[in-house]
């Protein structure tokens, strides 16, 4: 089987469920919207915000969305999706994407990077938007020197806005007592969940409205299946509809029933 088959089979302009994406072409289910939201308030009010969620939940997909809703002559982006450079790489990072070239030491480091953050506003009228991927993973040194960056304006004037996005057990470790005067400068927590059955439905619809086929395609159990299995999940969504397509078509049937997506689950569930 090829992936040309399977879009001529289903008769798809493009393949459903893709990744590349444009962020106008994303589903704005309830917690991805409340999620951008959120974002975008944190960067409006140039504060720190923490986004988690279970793999796959649609973090990144919600930081982009609200990303793209900013304005790019008025905002420096800086992401990290990396979290295993350490806190040396964080500040080099920083003062690389601002235009400076990172001093050898430390030492020196950590004041150059306050002070590209201030001047990126304050000279080029630009406010930076620091985002952390996977953050869960940031060691204690690099939360550490998230707090030293924010520097004590962060309660009267951020120098910028910071998004740390990771899986739940990020929210358990700031709020160590370790953490805390990092837990304290953090101004909103948002925990993104799963979609709703209606919306595990609605969006399986859209990401084939998307790829060219606005009819009908998958039966009402085979929804219900494959949002019970994914618990709403986006990924796992997608994961899981791809296949039922792969299944349905491997059996020339026209439209993808229960017994397609419960081939699906076997397949992707199978260690």
């Amino acid at each position: 089987m090829t992936i040309d088959r399977l879009r001529a089979h289903w008769g798809f302009t493009r393949m459903p469920f893709a990744k590349d994406l444009a962020p106008s072409m994303l589903h704005a289910h309830r917690s991805h919207a409340e999620a951008a939201a959120r974002i975008t308030w944190c960067i409006d009010e140039r504060v720190m915000g923490v986004v988690t969620g279970e793999v796959g939940s649609g973090k990144t997909v919600a930081v982009r969305g609200a990303l793209a809703g900013i304005d790019a002559s008025r905002h420096t982006v800086i992401y990290l999706g990396n979290p295993t450079v350490g806190a040396r790489g964080l500040y080099s990072s920083i003062v690389s994407t601002l235009g400076g070239v990172p001093r050898f030491h430390r030492a020196s480091l950590i004041p150059q990077a306050q002070d590209a953050l201030a001047t990126e506003e304050h000279e080029r009228g630009r406010r930076v938007v620091l985002v952390l991927d996977e953050a869960h993973l940031l060691d204690a040194e690099q939360l550490e020197g998230l707090r030293l960056l924010s520097g004590a304006e962060m309660d009267s004037h951020a120098p910028f806005a910071c998004l740390l996005v990771g899986q739940p057990t990020l929210r358990r470790r700031i709020r160590l007592g370790a953490f805390a005067a990092l837990d304290q400068r953090v101004a909103l927590r948002y925990a993104m969940t799963g979609m709703e059955q209606a919306e595990t439905a609605d969006y399986v619809v859209h990401h084939l409205k998307i790829a060219g086929r606005s009819d009908t395609l998958f039966s009402d159990d085979a929804l219900a299946l494959i949002h019970q299995v994914s618990r709403g999940l986006p990924r796992a969504v997608n994961n899981l509809a791809v296949q039922s397509l792969v299944a349905a078509f491997a059996q020339s049937k026209a439209i993808v029933d229960e017994s397609s997506a419960r081939a699906a689950v076997t397949e992707v569930t199978a260690e």
